[in-house]
């Protein structure tokens, strides 16, 4: 029968945890216990040391008493070059790997190609690793084992970064209107939401065409960056007015024509929405059962961005703090001329006086008159008016045949190209617009190339650049010259006579574009845009009447609907006030 008999207990009555030494007998003291040899001269530092390298290329790991260097790595041993005693030795501590990998291979034995570039050392480095700017692209401390410091962005991953590249990333934007604490925020809408919205709209009907137009000077397609054409000053009238103060809208919305009332600038915006890193805000009004979309006198939709989308826009400096008089020394005495603000400017003026250039007004070939006079033009007006035609057009936004949800708009056309077609039906209709060049080597120049020695040589190179830089202007653009039907888009190339001096600048090529085709390539989607808008329609259709604003974040892709009294952004000219519940914003 099994029977089961207790071990002998070696009790300790005198306390302390374990057995007495003196109950232990004296062949049993040191039994089971391993033993590593170990030299005397050595410290003892690690329980196991993970990155020893035995002789025979073999990870090891050595115990509590075994004679390990603490500064040791991969197979150094001892600092004299001496192996380590013991260290030859079979140890109870050691480590061997029961798989043979004596089979196993690398399939690429070639030797890695040595780093170039970098400004720095990039080799064994500082001996201690105790310079903070050595061999970066290696591990610290040369081949001690230590961790891997390898740059993660360099020569070898798209370029050297510059100096304090982590404040760029930190800069916060103004919003384009000071929002006030008493309004009501309605709705919060993020871009990816709008990026997967889709409406397909039919051809747009024509309601009727004002102005006058001149014909398109064709000498400026042949100018080259070896004939370059300084760009002149002139002194044109141009209306940019606002939706509700539109006389012919306002005609067409008492007439109930349609049910939406906008320009194709505010529509351009709103349709390329997704794009814009810049903040923008429309003003939009509900009267009835119609919607106004208006901007305000100023705002960003008088101005032209400059290289919006690029990597590192431009920006415009920290204002001083005035109660830091420290701020007050370092402050720079006059403002850079490649600011954002100044270079908005900038190419606001350049891209109206190139429009107003690159036409003919002489009697040949004679200017085209629409159907109907410039409506902005009062009879007490002297000054010239610039080559402009208003042509007011009618999209369906409805999805079935029971919707009625028409957009009435007001789209321009800067001039004609002489032809066959009668330009009055919407033949040869033109837009003209310009890029600028300001200093490929200023911060905010997005890696532009120079634009005198690769515009004519390499320039898929410039229009790639230019189509990654300003991406959201490009796209404005061409949505404007396919709400007008306008058949081409002059793109005008205008670069500074000297990249430190922006009052002077020349003319160094001309691009024409066909509207559709040049959508296609910066990938803009027209279902897209178009689904964005009637979002936006049915969102404020559902509000009681009132003034609301939508308004883009200027530091997050996200769009707000704000409900505002109707006093806002109004001026009382009787009592002489400005804008009331608002600040005048700042230039995008």
């Amino acid at each position: 029968m099994a029977s089961f008999s207790l071990p002998k207990i070696h009790d300790n009555p005198d306390g302390g945890w374990g057995p007495s030494s003196s109950n232990v007998p004296e062949q049993l003291k040191f039994k089971d216990i391993p033993y590593a040899p170990y030299s005397k001269s050595d410290k003892l530092g690690r329980f196991a040391d993970w990155n020893d390298l035995t002789s025979d290329g073999r990870q090891t790991n050595t115990g509590p008493l075994a004679a390990t260097n603490t500064r040791g790595g991969a197979g150094r041993g001892r600092r004299d070059g001496a192996q380590a005693f013991g260290s030859g030795t079979a140890s109870a501590f050691s480590y061997f790997h029961i798989e043979d990998e004596s089979s196993f291979s690398v399939v690429d034995n070639k030797a890695a190609p040595p780093r170039r570039g970098g400004g720095f050392a990039r080799g064994r480095g500082s001996a201690r690793g105790n310079s903070s700017f050595a061999s970066r692209g290696t591990s610290r401390g040369g081949s001690r084992g230590g961790y891997n410091t390898a740059p993660r962005s360099g020569g070898q991953r798209g370029g050297r970064r510059g100096m304090r590249d982590w404040e760029k990333n930190n800069r916060t934007r103004e919003s384009s209107v000071a929002i006030s604490p008493s309004w009501q925020m309605l709705e919060e809408i993020e871009f990816h939401r709008l990026a997967k919205l889709r409406l397909d709209v039919d051809e747009p009907e024509d309601l009727g065409n004002y102005g006058r137009i001149f014909p398109y000077d064709k000498s400026y397609d042949r100018i080259t960056t070896k004939t370059e054409k300084p760009l002149q000053s002139f002194d044109r009238l141009k209306y940019n007015t606002t939706t509700s103060d539109d006389p012919v809208i306002q005609q067409l919305a008492a007439k109930n024509t349609a049910k939406v009332y906008t320009t194709d600038v505010i529509l351009s915006v709103l349709m390329t929405a997704p794009r814009s890193v810049y903040p923008w805000d429309i003003v939009i009004i509900r009267e009835g059962d119609n919607l106004f979309l208006d901007k305000r006198d100023g705002g960003m939709f008088d101005h032209v961005t400059v290289n919006e989308n690029a990597a590192d826009p431009p920006q415009d400096p920290t204002p001083s703090n005035p109660n830091n008089p420290q701020d007050k020394q370092t402050a720079p005495d006059t403002p850079s001329i490649n600011s954002a603000t100044d270079l908005s400017l900038e190419a606001t003026y350049i891209s109206q006086n190139f429009g107003f250039q690159s036409v003919v007004e002489s009697s040949a070939p004679p200017p085209v008159d629409f159907a109907h006079p410039n409506p902005f033009h009062g009879p007490g007006e002297t000054e010239p008016l610039a080559s402009c035609g208003y042509r007011y057009r009618v999209f369906d936004l409805g999805i079935t045949e029971d919707e009625d949800i028409k957009l009435c708009v007001r789209t321009e056309v800067d001039a004609y190209v002489p032809g066959p077609g009668n330009p009055q039906d919407g033949h040869g209709l033109i837009t003209i617009r310009a890029l600028n060049e300001f200093d490929s080597r200023a911060q905010g120049a997005g890696g532009a190339p120079d634009w005198r020695s690769k515009l004519d040589s390499q320039r898929g190179a410039v229009v790639a650049t230019e189509m990654k830089n300003n991406s959201c202007k490009l796209a404005k653009w061409t949505v404007q010259s396919v709400l007008a039907g306008a058949e081409l888009m002059k793109l005008g190339y205008i670069s500074r006579v000297n990249p430190r001096d922006n009052s002077r600048h020349v003319i160094l090529s001309t691009a024409s574009l066909r509207p559709t085709d040049f959508a296609a390539q910066l990938n803009v989607s027209f279902a897209n845009g178009w689904g964005i808008v009637r979002t936006v329609t049915d969102l404020c259709m559902k509000m009681p009447e009132g003034k609301y604003v939508l308004v883009k974040d200027p530091n997050k892709s996200v769009i707000r609907l704000y409900a505002v009294p109707m006093t806002a952004f109004t001026t009382e000219d009787d009592e002489g006030e400005a804008f009331e519940g608002d600040e005048p914003e700042s230039a995008a």
